[in-house]
């Protein structure tokens, strides 16, 4: 029987909860002493649950980066580099997918490890593009052609409108929140904005109620759209028996002369403060995110690892019809969101009237007002909830 239980909190989608189960098990295959739960919520339950009641109830937490600075101040979770061997987060550092492993690196320590890495990529039904005899998209004109014929799904909720927009701010060549004063200039926000709106004016007005799970349970289960231009991208879509129908991924449409930058995802695994087993929850963690695991049995039981190691091995490429070999350069090249303590605020609220300017449109300079409102608030550094 068991000596200890350790209880970890994660989201409740395939890529979050059913690479952990396994990993639990065969963890306490050969740590007999030990036992590992996990629970699932929703992405909406994350945000709305209090961190003190995560902290105190989940030895094991999978966060979203953004959180760190709320980790720094409040100390809730454990800095894993004094848990850790020097040469263990050596490794990790030198196999970051894109900026995935410094996004857990906040105040001079190492709140979590990367154990899954995500970006918005380009997702297509190859199938309907081949009987078609139609063209994927590679240039933004080519997309809005496509959307015209009603064919293109986006995932449209107030987080990844919000996310879509810093892609837009960087797309026309200004980095979102280099000032306190405000997230982006008035005219590179507008021009944003308004880019936006030109393409999402012309999509299926139910996608603004879906997240990039619904879109791409949309397209691998019917026939109705044929692409998605940016979305969180999921390796379980392209793999063999997992869907109806398999979706194929690819790099973000070039928007004039470059490609799209998109904001990365993906999650980190912390430890929380108040564990009573600091050592065997920090050693499930190196586990479950070191080479060999990562690389090997995580993949191989749906994850979307966050070692590099894994995005490079020819297996795991093979499961997923090459989507950690197309997606790493998207990842390579994404924008990592801010981390300060209050910006799950702004993120929670700021997708809000970025929505409903690309759902009615309006005066996109009333939006940017709004949203510069909202950081205002955020700036003072209120604590916030667990969101991924």
């Amino acid at each position: 029987m068991s000596e200890i239980v350790l209880n970890g909190i994660t989201w409740g989608h395939s890529r979050g909860i059913t690479p952990l189960l396994a990993a639990a098990q065969r963890y306490s295959e050969l740590n007999p002493k030990v036992t590992i739960n996990w629970k699932k919520r929703t992405l909406q339950e994350f945000a709305d649950f209090p961190l003190e009641k995560l902290v105190n109830d989940y030895d094991l937490l999978i966060i979203d980066h953004p959180w760190v600075g709320c980790a720094a101040a409040t100390n809730s979770v454990l800095p894993l580099d004094e848990y850790l061997p020097a040469a263990y987060l050596q490794n990790q550092s030198g196999n970051s997918v894109g900026e995935s492993h410094i996004s857990y690196f906040y105040d001079n320590h190492q709140w979590a490890l990367a154990i899954d890495a995500a970006t918005p990529a380009a997702s297509y039904r190859a199938d309907l593009f081949q009987q078609n005899g139609a063209k994927v998209p590679d240039t933004w004109e080519e997309l809005i052609e496509l959307a015209k014929k009603g064919k293109v799904a986006i995932p449209s909720i107030p987080i990844d409108s919000l996310m879509n927009f810093y892609m837009f701010c960087l797309a026309l060549g200004e980095e979102p929140f280099q000032s306190k004063e405000q997230v982006v200039s008035k005219e590179i926000g507008v021009q944003a904005l308004q880019t936006m709106r030109d393409l999402y004016s012309l999509i299926d007005k139910k996608l603004f109620s879906c997240n990039p799970i619904a879109v791409a349970e949309l397209m691998s289960s019917t026939n109705d759209y044929w692409y998605c231009p940016f979305a969180y991208c999921y390796s379980n879509y392209p793999r063999t028996g997992y869907a109806k129908y398999p979706l194929t991924y690819a790099n973000l449409v070039h928007f004039g002369k470059k490609r799209l930058r998109s904001t990365i995802g993906g999650t980190g695994l912390a430890v929380s403060s108040f564990t009573k087993h600091k050592k065997e929850a920090v050693d499930f963690t190196a586990w479950v995110c070191s080479e060999e695991c990562q690389s090997t049995f995580y993949v191989q039981h749906g994850g979307q690892p966050g070692h590099l190691a894994a995005w490079t091995n020819n297996m795991a490429n093979l499961l997923t019809n090459s989507f950690f070999h197309t997606v790493l350069p998207v990842m390579k090249s994404g924008y990592m969101r801010p981390r300060y303590n209050g910006y799950l605020h702004f993120q929670d609220h700021a997708g809000d009237p970025v929505q409903q300017y690309l759902l009615q449109g309006g005066n996109p300079a009333s939006v940017l007002k709004e949203i510069d409102r909202i950081y205002h608030h955020s700036l003072k550094g209120e604590k916030m909830s667990l969101s991924i």
